[in-house]
C-alpha cells in the first residue's frame, strides 16, 4: 500500500488557510487590503468578542459583478495577477495566493457586493470552503464581508486563540497601522456595537499621525523627505527624547503595504546613531516608495515582509535622510539672555584655572587627547585631527539637496552665533549641574555627558583623519569560516581594506588578517571580524567596523570627561559651553543621554500654581 497520498481538497485548503489566518486580526487585516486594492474611501470594520463571534468588513468600492462575485471564493482566483510577469511587479496589496478562499475555508463566510454595472447585489454564502447559496439582494455599491465562527471546523486552532482583550488588542494594532499609511481613507472600527476607531479621511497627514500616535507627541516630530531617480523616502521621525522601550512605535511602509523589515529598521537605528540609548526605539513613521519591479512581496504567507532589489541602496537612503534630519533638528530650543558679555579672558591665565588634563590610556594607546576645558581658539587643536571645531558645525550633506525643512512648532529659529554660549550662567547643582538661563527658560546642563560628547567628537574626527593608518601584525592571524560567510568576506575584503583592516584569502575558506586599524591595535580581531560577517549575512551588509570604532571611542572619552561631583570655575564652566557649540550633535553624550533638559518661565509658574 502506497505510503503517499493525495490530500483531500478541503485539508488542503486548511493546512493553506493556517498559513495566511494566524488571528481574527490576519482576517482583518486581508480583509481592509482588499477593500483598499478596490479603491475604496470609507472602511467600516465591525467586530465581536475579539473577532471570535464575527468580523465584518464593508467598504464602498468598486465591488463585483455576479459572475466575479462567484468566482472570489475559489481557489487560485484572483483580480491581482494574470501573467508570470505580474508576480514580480505586483502594484497592489496582494499577492500571496489571494486570501478569501482561505478565509472561507475555516469559517462561516457571507460576501455581499455590487458594482456599478449591476442593478442588484449578488450575495454568497460559504461553509468551510464549501458554497452554500448564492441569491440576488438589495445593496450598496462596495463590498461587505462577514466572517463568523473563524476556525469553527479547526477545534485545535480555535483552542490558542487568546481572550477576547488581547485578540482585540491585535485587531485595533492592525487597524491603527493601516489608517496610518492612508490618511485619505476613512476608517472606522466597532467592537461590539462601541466604536473604538474613527479616522476620518485628511489631506493633513500630520494629522493621521497624531490620531494614531497621540497629541502628545505632536511637537517632538521631525518630518524627513528624500526622492531620487530610484525611491522615496518620507515620513515623520521622533526626537530623540522621545523613545519606548520596544519597537512598537515603528511604523514602516513599502508602497503603502505595512511591511517588518529588518534592513530599513537598522537603517533607521543608524541615523539615529548614538542619540538612542542602548534598549530604546525611537517612534517612526516611514513611508518608501520603490518601482514594483524592484519588490518582492512574495516572501511569507501573510506579506508581512518583502525583499529589495538593491537593498544597500534603500539602506543608505533611510539613514542618510534620518541623520541629516535630526542634525538639523538638533539645536536647543531657548533665546538667549540678553546681558552685558564678560570681559575678553587671557587664555594663558585661562589654561591654568582649566580642568586637569585626563590622559586617555588603553591597552596600547599612548596619545594624549586634548580633554581640557579651555577657550584657545580652535586652531591650537592640532591641524591632523581634522576635528570639527576647524569647520563648519554644520558641514554640507550629500542629503541637504533632496531634503525638504520644515519645522515644526517645536523648533526655532538660531541666533546670530552661540546657543550654549550665550546662555547665563548661574552656578553648579551638587558639582555636577550647570545651571543656566535664557531670556524665557531655565536650563540644566549635564557636565559629564556634555564633556563626553565633545571628546567624542573630537576624538571621532582624529580616528577620520587616521582611518587608512594600519599596524601591521607581527604574527598574522587567520580566520576559518563556513562556506556562506567565507563568500560574504570575499565581497567585503575591498571595503575592510580601506578601512584599515588588511585581510588576505588564505586558501579554502580560510582567510588571514595582515592589518588592523590604528585604533585597534591591540584589540582580538577575530571576534570583530566574525561579527561583521554575522551582520552581513542578517542583513546584507554591515558598517560593522565603523561602529566598533566608535563604541572604543566613546569608552575612551568616557573615561576622560569630567566627572559628576567635580567642581568648575566660572571660566571652565564657559569653555564647556563654548565647546559644546562646536559639537555636531550637542544634545545627548555617545551613549545617547541627553546633555540638557530646559523648563520654560510658563512651565516653572505652573508648578509654583501662579497659573493654572
Amino acid at each position: 500500500m502506497s505510503k503517499i497520498k493525495i490530500l483531500p481538497e478541503i485539508l488542503s485548503n486548511k493546512i493553506a488557510a493556517g498559513e495566511v489566518v494566524e488571528r481574527p486580526a490576519s482576517v482583518v487585516k486581508e480583509l481592509v487590503e482588499n477593500a483598499l486594492d478596490a479603491n475604496s474611501t470609507r472602511i467600516i470594520i465591525e467586530v465581536e468578542k475579539g473577532g471570535r463571534s464575527l468580523i465584518r468588513v464593508s467598504d464602498n468600492g468598486s465591488g463585483m459583478n455576479r459572475d466575479d462575485a462567484l468566482l472570489a471564493p475559489e481557489r487560485y482566483a484572483t483580480s491581482k495577477i494574470y501573467k508570470d510577469e505580474d508576480l514580480f511587479a505586483i502594484n497592489t496589496l496582494g499577492f500571496r495566493g489571494e486570501a478569501l478562499p482561505s478565509i472561507a475555508a475555516v469559517s462561516k463566510f457571507c460576501l455581499v457586493t455590487r458594482d456599478r454595472t449591476s442593478q442588484a447585489g449578488t450575495e454568497v454564502v460559504v461553509e468551510g470552503g464549501t458554497i452554500k447559496k448564492v441569491s440576488q439582494v438589495g445593496a450598496p455599491l462596495g463590498t461587505m464581508v462577514a466572517v463568523r465562527q473563524l476556525f469553527f471546523n479547526m477545534p485545535a486552532r480555535r483552542k490558542f486563540l487568546k481572550t477576547v482583550n488581547t485578540e482585540m488588542g491585535h485587531i485595533a494594532d492592525t487597524v491603527s497601522s493601516m489608517a496610518l499609511g492612508r490618511p485619505d481613507i476613512h476608517f472606522r472600527l466597532i467592537h461590539n456595537g462601541k466604536v473604538v476607531k474613527n479616522c476620518s479621511a485628511t489631506a493633513d497627514d500630520v494629522g493621521r499621525v497624531m490620531d494614531v500616535l497621540g497629541k502628545d507627541i505632536k511637537n517632538n516630530l521631525n518630518k524627513i523627505e528624500f526622492t531620487s531617480d530610484f525611491l522615496t523616502v518620507q515620513g515623520w521621525i521622533s526626537s530623540p527624547r522621545i523613545t519606548r522601550s520596544t519597537s512598537r512605535g515603528i511604523y514602516l511602509y513599502v508602497n503603502q503595504r505595512v511591511v517588518r523589515n529588518r534592513v530599513i529598521q537598522h537603517a533607521l537605528f543608524q541615523g539615529y546613531g548614538s542619540r538612542l540609548m542602548k534598549g530604546q526605539f525611537p517612534v517612526a513613521v516611514v513611508f518608501i516608495h520603490v518601482p514594483c519591479d524592484q519588490l518582492d512581496v512574495n516572501v511569507h504567507p501573510t506579506k508581512h515582509e518583502v525583499k529589495f532589489a538593491q537593498q544597500k541602496k534603500i539602506h543608505d537612503a533611510v539613514t542618510g535622510v534620518v541623520s541629516e534630519r535630526l542634525r538639523l533638528a538638533d539645536q536647543p530650543e531657548w533665546r538667549p539672555k540678553r546681558f552685558s558679555e564678560p570681559e575678553p579672558m587671557d587664555a594663558k591665565s585661562f589654561i591654568s584655572e582649566s580642568v586637569p588634563d585626563f590622559n586617555i590610556r588603553e591597552k596600547g594607546i599612548s596619545t594624549q587627547y586634548p580633554t581640557t576645558l579651555t577657550q584657545q581658539p580652535v586652531t591650537s587643536i592640532p591641524a591632523e585631527a581634522g576635528s570639527l571645531l576647524h569647520a563648519d558645525p554644520h558641514p554640507a550633506s550629500p542629503w541637504k539637496q533632496n531634503l525638504r525643512f520644515t519645522p515644526t512648532s517645536s523648533q526655532t529659529k538660531l541666533w546670530a552665533k552661540k546657543r550654549f554660549g550665550d546662555l547665563k550662567v548661574i552656578g553648579q547643582f551638587h558639582d555636577t549641574y550647570i545651571l543656566c538661563e535664557s531670556s524665557d527658560r531655565m536650563v540644566l546642563i549635564d557636565q559629564h555627558a556634555a564633556h563626553e560628547r565633545i571628546l567624542f567628537e573630537q576624538l571621532k574626527n582624529r580616528s577620520l583623519s587616521s582611518k587608512k593608518s594600519s599596524q601591521r601584525l607581527l604574527i598574522p592571524e587567520t580566520i576559518d569560516l563556513g562556506y556562506r560567510e567565507a563568500k560574504i568576506l570575499e565581497g567585503l575584503i575591498p571595503d575592510l581594506n580601506e578601512l584599515g583592516l588588511e585581510i588576505e584569502p588564505f586558501g579554502g575558506n580560510t582567510f588571514v588578517v595582515k592589518s588592523v586599524p590604528a585604533l585597534l591595535e591591540n584589540k582580538e580581531v577575530k571576534p570583530l571580524v566574525m561579527e561583521i560577517v554575522e551582520k552581513t549575512a542578517q542583513i546584507g551588509f554591515t558598517p560593522g567596523l565603523e561602529k566598533a570604532i566608535d563604541q572604543y571611542l566613546i569608552l575612551m572619552a568616557c573615561h576622560g570627561a569630567i566627572r559628576a561631583n567635580q567642581k568648575l570655575s566660572d571660566q571652565q564652566i564657559k569653555g564647556l559651553l563654548d565647546q559644546l557649540d562646536q559639537c555636531d550633535q550637542p544634545s545627548n553624550c555617545p551613549h545617547g543621554r541627553p546633555t540638557w533638559i530646559s523648563w520654560s518661565i510658563k512651565d516653572l509658574e505652573k508648578l509654583f500654581k501662579r497659573i493654572i
